[in-house]
């Protein structure tokens, strides 16, 4: 995991299912999610490595 912040970015799949996006923000040692549609609205935490491993099943 990169140290620094990565910014706010779009999931690649995040068009693959119409309006249902979700942003995805990296910094240093967790991973922020949230609905890209209400970005005020509440935001997801997860430690990288929890965020490793989920992405991991997905790929299964």
């Amino acid at each position: 995991m990169s140290a620094r912040d990565t910014g706010w970015f779009k999931s690649s799949y995040s068009n693959a299912g119409g309006d249902q996006c979700v942003e995805c923000r990296a910094v240093v040692d967790r991973v922020s999610v949230r609905d890209s549609k209400n970005p005020a609205g509440g935001v997801l935490r997860v430690s990288a490595a929890s965020w490793s491993a989920f992405t991991a099943r997905l790929k299964r």
